[in-house]
């Protein structure tokens, strides 16, 4: 067994190596022939592997086909390939033929196309043999049927037996589309649902997300029989997605009126808003950061209007009958009426991952008036959710209130050629610590420090440092926040890099990212200083709107090395996709339903995935990703919990990438299955003891240290945001809160030590574009011309740092090796 194992992952990752080497090209030129019998597949293999000697070795197994699967059930696994995951219910019975079609016939060598279609059918052959590499290896370990008998069971499968006989089954459905692609280019969504399915996972998140996809269409082949026509046309009404603004009856019953604020940055949007929701007796303001929801929380409190800050981990309520609100836009109220509600960046309706919340807000909200503010491209959007709806739609055009430039010069990687006003942009906040001690050190002069986890007060304290103009705080080094609102005197944005890691790799900035973080140069007004304002009784002499900028003050964008400077400029010198779609999440209450109908111990990532394949949607909405929730259902599956209890853990901010990520979610899990065991002190998997030792004194080093404060810190954040929700369990929350002050503080030292020099930071900027240029050039090769620029496909987690966890916190690196750079580079310092 163990040889068979190291045998099948020598083979996996050879035929890794052999997909990366090759261009995956999906627009292949051939010409339709007659029909005429298809070779046997091991007889294909086998040609083609004697063809290319390199690659013989990953391709050649065994040609033994199984003698005992009668034809019968080879036709199951046709029709499968035929009809694609989620969708067994419109299989239509036929000979294979008709399922395939007609072969195409094979260019011929010197003919147009002929070295596309060769290179085409040599790349699809290879992920072939990873797919099926892949299966065998999950067969035998994860999905054995020794680890998964139980779940195997609720699938109708009762012995080891049949478990083999549908693997078997499986693997040749798996062959089939490989051959569908390589014999007839057949690699669409529509035409070959199966090997789209692998290949876009594949894609997106390389081998681990490819065995996560084979997990799932598994789970679909086993089901592909299971329900009755009955049950299946059941089953497609409950995923019947297409009117979500049913979802909110209340709100109906409303005649709302739609205030849309659109414009460039610094243009006036959200002052006006505000100022509709100051002057009315009750409302919310709505926001996708928690710095944006504190900074609108202390504008009403320093104006004395009641107002309560609620974000997921912390929430501040007045001791009053009538209060104003401030949330993060997944807290945004959807159960009570009121006067106003003020719903910011609206464009991030279109996101990903997140798009789901301000869908929800803004179809949910019972408000009188809501205004919505965002970019120029959701007028289109919204008018027509509006129509939906049956809402009044008013829209506000605004201008920037000073000018915006791109440069035609890069800073030369050189530290020294920073200006007063100048806010440097990075993406980490190592990356933001190093740059600061990097500047301070080249420039002789302070560096302010402004990202969205820094405590209130210390942010505050950094901007008000930044923003006066008599002390010797000239520059800034501060996260991506700031191009969501976050609002700071600048006079020129510099972009460290314009490439940022998201949860598959790092990834060139869009041209509306770009776009919204340069747009913050050229601010005449900060909040800080309205905030003292509005404290002093004054108002500015225009009510109207917001003070214009004194003559001549023009902003300023650049980079801070010509590698970069090519991408600021391309992002100015273009308009973004306009934003077409809102994002929709499956309501618990319809997970809840559309489960009932599933065996007890039928997975719930199963029946996530399920629903998520046969959803019908209106052409105006799409489904969000469902990022780690698989994982997550997975992880705490073993706990017995009802399906709205899973739900909850679904939406938490997990972070399984961190150690002991994935136990401390487990022992909440635990904790929440049998409603007690919730004290903070009675958990192991939250790693307290750290906080008995010290950078100096912990065994692991300083970069461990560090790296392990900030998992601890995001336990605790998940703990104070069940504690929310589960009061009863998680009752130690004045503790944790405690705590989180404790580990925030080691934080903040630590990263006062980190250090990296100019030619350091240069260097692993270097390193980071040519992964993001790898992984696109990677992607544009496995693609072909399906897409032909990041910044044409629909909008995709547009906004900062790590989208995953509600309100928003940057990383604390974009790789351990970061930490590990910028901790050993101090260490050298002080020797």
């Amino acid at each position: 067994m163990l040889s068979l194992y190291r045998a099948g992952y020598l083979r996996s990752s050879l035929a890794c190596r052999a997909c990366r080497r090759n261009a995956f090209s999906t627009t292949v030129a051939t010409a339709r022939s007659p029909p005429r019998p298809s070779p046997r597949k091991s007889e294909k293999w086998a040609r083609r592997a004697d063809s290319r000697p390199a690659t013989r070795d990953i391709l050649r197994e065994s040609e033994e086909s199984d003698k005992s699967v009668e034809s019968g059930s080879k036709f199951e696994a046709i029709k499968y390939v035929a009809v694609g995951p989620g969708r067994q219910q419109d299989i239509v019975h036929g000979a294979p033929a008709h399922a395939f079609g007609p072969p195409r016939q094979a260019l011929k060598p010197g003919s147009p196309g002929y070295h596309k279609a060769k290179t085409a059918q040599r790349t699809y052959e290879i992920f072939g043999k990873l797919a099926l590499t892949r299966v065998d290896a999950y067969m035998t370990h994860q999905g054995s049927w020794l680890a998964k008998r139980e779940e195997y069971k609720s699938f109708g499968i009762e012995t080891a037996l049949d478990f083999e006989r549908e693997v078997k089954l499986f693997k040749q459905a798996i062959e089939r589309a490989c051959a569908l692609a390589t014999d007839k280019n057949d690699v669409s969504r529509t035409e070959n649902p199966l090997f789209w399915a692998l290949r876009s996972a594949f894609v997106e998140g390389d081998v681990d997300a490819l065995t996560r996809e084979i997990k799932h269409n598994f789970y679909n082949f086993l089901m592909r029989s299971r329900f009755s026509k009955n049950i299946t046309a059941t089953h497609a009404k409950i995923a019947d997605f297409r009117f979500p603004y049913e979802w909110f009856p209340a709100t109906r019953a409303l005649q709302r009126t739609v205030h849309l604020h659109v414009g460039p940055t610094n243009s006036g949007k959200t002052y006006n808003a505000l100022k509709a929701l100051e002057e009315a007796k009750s409302g919310v303001y709505a926001g996708p950061l928690r710095l944006l929801a504190h900074e609108v929380y202390s504008r009403f409190v320093a104006k004395g209007k009641p107002c309560a800050l609620v974000t997921g981990e912390e929430q501040r309520i007045p001791d009053v009958d009538n209060y104003f609100r401030s949330c993060t836009v997944e807290m945004t109220p959807l159960n009570y009426q009121m006067d106003v509600a003020v719903i910011d960046e609206i464009q991030m309706i279109g996101d990903s991952d997140r798009g789901w919340a301000w869908t929800q807000a803004f179809l949910g909200v019972q408000a009188k008036e809501v205004h919505v503010c965002g970019e120029e491209r959701t007028v289109e959007l919204i008018q027509s959710l509006c129509k939906l709806t049956g809402d009044k739609c008013i829209i506000h055009r605004y201008e920037r209130l000073s000018p915006l430039q791109p440069m035609d010069r890069s800073l030369g990687g050189n530290l020294k050629n920073l200006e007063k006003g100048d806010a440097v942009i990075a993406f980490s906040r190592v990356g933001i610590h190093s740059l600061k001690q990097a500047i301070e050190k080249a420039t002789g002069k302070r560096c302010a420090i402004v990202y969205g986890s820094l405590p209130p007060e210390t942010r505050a304290q950094q901007a008000a440092l930044f923003n006066d103009p008599d002390n010797d705080y000239d520059f800034l080094a501060a996260s991506d926040a700031v191009g969501m609102g976050l609002n700071l005197e600048i006079r020129r944005v510099i972009f460290e890099a314009t490439h940022k890691r998201d949860k598959y790799g790092f990834k060139r900035l869009s041209v509306s990212e770009i776009k919204q973080i340069g747009g913050r140069a050229g601010r005449f007004r900060s909040a800080a200083r309205a905030n003292l304002t509005a404290a002093a009784g004054e108002e500015p002499e225009q009510s109207s709107g917001p003070p214009k900028a004194p003559e001549g003050q023009m902003g300023l964008v650049t980079a801070m090395e010509d590698e970069d400077l090519g991408n600021v400029s391309r992002a100015f010198s273009r308009k973004p996709p306009q934003i077409k779609t809102a994002g929709l999440q499956v309501p618990p209450s319809v997970l809840e339903r559309f489960s009932a109908y599933f065996p007890p111990n039928t997975p719930l990532s199963y029946i996530i995935l399920r629903l998520r394949d046969i959803a019908t949607v209106n052409h105006r909405f799409h489904m969000c990703n469902l990022g780690e929730m698989v994982e997550i259902a997975d992880l705490i599956q073993p706990f017995p919990m009802s399906v709205y209890d899973r739900c909850v853990f679904l939406n938490a901010p997990v972070s399984l990438r961190e150690e002991n990520g994935k136990a401390t979610l487990q022992a909440f899990a635990r904790c929440a299955s049998n409603m007690t065991g919730g004290d903070l002190l009675d958990i192991p998997a939250v790693n307290l003891e750290l906080l008995d030792t010290t950078r100096e004194t912990y065994p692991l080093g300083k970069s461990a240290y560090l790296k392990h404060l900030e998992a601890l810190h995001k336990s605790i954040t998940l703990y104070l945001w069940l504690s929310y929700r589960y009061s009863g369990v998680f009752r130690s929350q004045k503790l944790a809160f405690h705590v989180k002050e404790l580990v925030e503080a080691r934080i903040n030292e630590a990263l006062g030590e980190v250090s990296m020099t100019q030619e350091g930071l240069r260097a692993r900027n270097v390193f980071i574009r040519k992964q993001a240029a790898d992984a696109q050039r990677r992607k544009k090769g496995i693609l072909g011309g399906e897409i032909e620029d990041a910044d044409d496909r629909p909008p995709e987690n547009e906004g900062p740092g790590d989208w995953n966890e509600e309100g928003h916190q940057e990383p604390l690196y974009e790789d351990p090796s970061e930490v590990d750079v910028a901790t050993k580079r101090k260490d050298a310092d002080v020797q």
